[in-house]
């Protein structure tokens, strides 16, 4: 009895807190709160304050030229929300910045805000996709790296480059060895050509790019996107996929993945950069060492001896590494990510 009357006061004031919360003006959440497309627009402002990206282009006219080859300025035409297009939907509504006779303090101009509030911004927009949606997550945020260090959100790209193809990823080749890299214009409205924004920043990978053998990013046949999501994510150096940091290395290199009845234990528990450089080695196979027995024998430094024997030279024969024949291991264990026939992985 007492427990049922408990219910019904639980009951009784979850409809009174309901009932206060729906009569306090503002107490709903942003999220919560209905949108109007036509009446009252975000942070209290009236439609009639929008002003239109036309006005702007009276004393703006370069950023108005500029802006109108970007997505963003494409957002008319697609119909979306009215609040959320043109110059406004960053700026917010222009009409007393108009009647101010250019008052820049009637305007929202992003000086002196930190790159979180101006990434909040492009959040209100962006936050929904897949892409985006760990960027409060990424070392980019925490570092306070924000969207238009990377991005510039008037232009899709440099005054003195202009788009001449599709602008594939394929074909944005910006290293050394590129005599067309100038003939694409940066995607996404970065700043620069993706590679060399990356770079720009971190710096260590510069070195390990123009090692002997490398992935082909500097070359143009994949960018640093292609592994890692600059918007942040739940795996070590942002890889991408949410299911574990070796997923993305298996999208081209699929036959390590297995499962394999015989598992060789580092491929499985520290991953594929236990043993490979991904950026760049002196090893046709991005190894860390430039020798492969060099590099099993950091962890294998029984190598020489038979189990079970005495570790005489003539029990060392099978891995005599003196010997130049037995010093390159995958020549016999050939299957060292894992096999199906051989927990020696001879096969």
């Amino acid at each position: 009895m007492f427990r049922l009357g408990l219910i019904k006061w639980a009951v009784a004031a979850s409809w009174v807190i309901g009932a206060i919360l729906l009569a306090v003006p503002g107490s709903l959440s942003k999220t919560d709160a209905p949108r109007a497309d036509s009446a009252q627009t975000s942070a209290g402002s009236q439609s009639s304050d929008y002003v239109g990206s036309d006005t702007c282009m009276a004393c703006h006219e370069e950023q108005f030229k500029s802006f109108s080859k970007t997505a963003h300025s494409r957002l008319a035409k697609a119909n979306w929300k009215s609040e959320r297009q043109g110059c406004e939907s960053c700026h917010g509504p222009g009409k007393l910045h108009v009647e101010g006779g250019g008052d820049k303090t009637k305007i929202r101009t992003f000086e002196n805000e930190t790159a979180k509030q101006i990434s909040e911004t492009c959040l209100r927009c962006h936050a929904g996709k897949e892409e985006h949606n760990s960027f409060r997550r990424g070392e980019h945020w925490r570092n306070d790296v924000g969207c238009t260090d990377c991005h510039s959100p008037h232009t899709s790209s440099h005054p003195q480059v202009q788009p001449k193809g599709d602008g594939s990823s394929s074909l944005q080749p910006v290293g050394p060895f590129a005599a067309h890299a100038s003939d694409f214009s940066p995607t996404h409205m970065l700043k620069k050509h993706e590679v060399l924004l990356c770079m720009s920043c971190h710096n260590e990978t510069k070195s390990q790019f123009n090692r002997p053998f490398h992935h082909r990013v500097l070359e143009g046949a994949m960018n640093c996107s292609d592994c890692h999501n600059p918007h942040g994510g739940f795996e070590l150096k942002q890889a991408r996929l949410a299911t574990g940091a070796d997923a993305v290395c298996y999208r081209c290199h699929a036959d390590k993945q297995g499962p394999f009845v015989f598992e060789h234990a580092p491929a499985k528990v520290e991953g594929c950069a236990a043993c490979h450089d991904p950026h760049g080695s002196a090893n046709p196979k991005l190894l860390k060492r430039s020798v492969v027995a060099q590099l099993c024998i950091e962890c294998h430094s029984n190598i020489g001896v038979v189990p079970g024997e005495d570790p005489s030279p003539a029990a060392q024969v099978p891995h005599d590494l003196s010997n130049p024949r037995y010093r390159n291991c995958t020549i016999c264990h050939s299957k060292i990510h894992g096999s199906n026939t051989s927990n020696k992985f001879f096969r």
